[in-house]
C-alpha cells in the first residue's frame, strides 16, 4: 500500500523496484491512493502496473485518512482473505531486490507487525540528507536491532513495514486503518503494544528512503512530528 501525493517524480522508481522482487511476483498486488494529488501521480502508477484509486478529500488530511480510504477499496474490490499481510512504502522509497523474501520470513517466524533496515538513497547530498541517514541507521541498528536481540517490542516509523491482515479488522468488524495523529506510525506501535502485540524487525530486510535536503523541509517535518508526539 502506497500513500502517495505529487509523487509524479519517484513513484514509478518505487513500483518498479517491487516488481523486482525476487519473491513470486503473482503473490504481490500493488495498491496506490492518490491522495489530493495535482500531477501525474495517478496516470504514472497506472502505467507502472499499479491499482491506483483517487481520493480528494481536503477535511480529513493526512497519511492515516488516506490509509483508511485505501484499505476500503480494497475490502470492496477484492476477496477478504485474498491477502495475509500489507505493506506499507512512501512513494519515495525503493526496495532491495529480496525485502519482501527477507520479510516474510520474518513473518512466518510468527511476528504479525515486522519494520525493516531504512536505508537512504541520497545521504551524500548535504549535511542535511546525512543528518536524517545517520538518525534512521541508529535507530535501525542502535534501537530496533538491540529491541529484537532482547526479545521486546521494535518500532514501526512511518514507512518500511509490514502487518498482518488480520489485525486490520477491530471487534467490530470493521476492516481499516483507525491512526489519524500526524504520528500515525507511533499512534499505531502503541496501540499494537497495548493490545499484546510484538513487533519484529527484519534486518536483512533493507529498503532506501528520500531525505530532505532543505532546512525548510527539515524544519516543517520535524515541527509535525513533535505536534503528533505531544
Amino acid at each position: 500500500m502506497i500513500s502517495a501525493r505529487n509523487e509524479e517524480t519517484v513513484i514509478g522508481g518505487l513500483i518498479e523496484s517491487i516488481k523486482k522482487q525476487d519473491y513470486p511476483s503473482e503473490l504481490i498486488t500493488i495498491f496506490v491512493v492518490a491522495d489530493n494529488c495535482t500531477d501525474r501521480t495517478a496516470a504514472i502508477a497506472r502505467e507502472a502496473g499499479a491499482v491506483v484509486y483517487e481520493r480528494f478529500d481536503t477535511d480529513h488530511v493526512g497519511k492515516g485518512y488516506a490509509l483508511d480510504f485505501l484499505l476500503d477499496r480494497i475490502n470492496c474490490d477484492f476477496a477478504a482473505d485474498r491477502f495475509d499481510a500489507f505493506f506499507v512504502f512512501d512513494a519515495d522509497n525503493v526496495l532491495s531486490p529480496n525485502y519482501i523474501t527477507e520479510m516474510n520470513r520474518t513473518y512466518c517466524d510468527g511476528y504479525r507487525i515486522l519494520t525493516s533496515y531504512r536505508n537512504s538513497k541520497n545521504f551524500g547530498d548535504n549535511w542535511i540528507s546525512a543528518g536524517y541517514a545517520l538518525w534512521f541507521l541508529r535507530e535501525a541498528k542502535y534501537l530496533n536491532n538491540a529491541r529484537m536481540i532482547l526479545g521486546i517490542s521494535c518500532a514501526i516509523s512511518g514507512t518500511g513495514f509490514m502487518i498482518d491482515r488480520r489485525l486490520l479488522e477491530d471487534e467490530n468488524g470493521h476492516k481499516g486503518w483507525r491512526y489519524f495523529l500526524l504520528t500515525e506510525d507511533i499512534e499505531f506501535t502503541v496501540s499494537s503494544i497495548i493490545k499484546g502485540e510484538r513487533i519484529g524487525y527484519c534486518d536483512s530486510a533493507v529498503f532506501y528512503d528520500e531525505q530532505p535536503v532543505k532546512f525548510r523541509q527539515s524544519w516543517d517535518q520535524r515541527m509535525r512530528w513533535a505536534k503528533g508526539y505531544l
